[in-house]
């Protein structure tokens, strides 16, 4: 058995002994991939942060009962993913504007924020993320997993991004070996509709990091100068524009340059932006100004979903909440 092994063995029969100190040493090297695995089954860092903090009060509660039948990893996955269930169960699935309502062929200029909705929160990997865990966390595939029942949100992320076996996540979902394969097979499938073959992660390989930075770049100059002409260089024939919380979205550049011009280009009296990072995925952190002598205030962080070397998808998650979440100031 090697030292570490051993060390986390005697810190487990320390927090059974009602340790604190001990009980920290073992959760928190797990802490933030636990964090992550709570915000794919609920699709918010919000709901991610309650999540973590109950699962965490449920396992300190419960050490006395563990027998090391399985690692401590596994249990506290098993531990964070009951919590997630009973979220998910209590508290529904979060969206996108696009799952539920028809795109807009021309910009809306009322458009209340929808409050009523959950909708789907970015979220931040963080620099030291390995690249199966910031795969794992992308736009696309968090949104895909709100579609699935809690069972097979469960099934295939435990399966497909953390590794665990189907016999495992039997034991973990006190469910059989053969209820989590066919969870698995339906999962899969939904998923494999909503999501596209190439990742964000495999485009920012093949296009390479310069080529990011000068999207990145590149829109946040058209975005400041009202330029659309620069904008729509940038842009995919087939691109979407979707603001939650308001529940109008754009598809194809007709309908999203019509919306840019109506609303972001001219109405809006000053940007300015800052290069981030959401979801694994390059992000711009805008902020809004009455001048552009004045200060400009917490805006909207947008995502861009790349498609070779153009954008293809602007998801823009409107709110001061969201800019606290990535560490981000609230002024500019």
């Amino acid at each position: 058995m090697s030292e570490i092994s051993l060390e986390a063995d005697a810190d487990v029969a320390r927090a059974q002994q009602g340790d604190d100190a001990a009980f920290t040493r073992l959760v928190e090297p797990l802490r933030r991939e636990l964090h992550a695995h709570c915000y794919r089954m609920l699709g918010s860092s919000h709901d991610a942060d309650d999540a973590l903090q109950d699962a965490l009060l449920r396992a300190w509660k419960g050490i006395a009962r563990f027998e090391g039948r399985s690692t401590v990893r596994s249990w506290l996955y098993t531990v964070a993913t009951r919590t997630c269930l009973d979220l998910v169960e209590s508290r529904g699935r979060r969206a996108l504007p696009m799952d539920l309502s028809p795109s807009s062929d021309r910009a809306v200029l009322e458009d209340p924020p929808l409050t009523e909705i959950a909708w789907l929160s970015p979220y931040t990997s963080g620099p030291v993320a390995q690249y199966e865990q910031r795969e794992a966390v992308e736009l696309a595939f968090v949104a895909a997993l709100q579609h699935l029942p809690g069972n097979q949100r469960a099934a295939l992320v435990l399966f497909e991004v953390l590794g665990f076996s189907a016999a495992e996540i039997a034991t973990m979902m006190d469910t059989s070996t053969a209820s989590v394969n066919s969870a698995l097979q339906r999962a899969r499938r939904i998923v494999a509709d909503k999501v596209p073959a190439a990742s964000q992660q495999q485009t920012i390989r093949e296009i390479g990091n310069g080529r990011v930075q000068e999207l990145v770049a590149s829109y946040s100059t058209a975005l400041e100068q009202g330029d659309a002409g620069a904008l729509v260089a940038l842009l995919t024939e087939d691109v979407t524009w979707s603001m939650p919380p308001l529940g109008h979205w754009y598809s194809g550049i007709t309908a999203v340059m019509d919306f840019a011009t109506e609303i972001p280009l001219t109405r809006c009296p000053s940007w300015r932006n800052l290069a981030t990072e959401a979801n694994g995925q390059p992000a711009i952190a805008c902020y809004l100004g009455l001048s552009a002598a004045s200060e400009h205030t917490a805006w909207s962080i947008t995502v861009l979903t790349l498609r070779g070397d153009k954008i293809a998808g602007l998801t823009s998650f409107i709110g001061p909440e969201h800019f606290e979440l990535l560490g981000l100031p609230n002024t500019y």
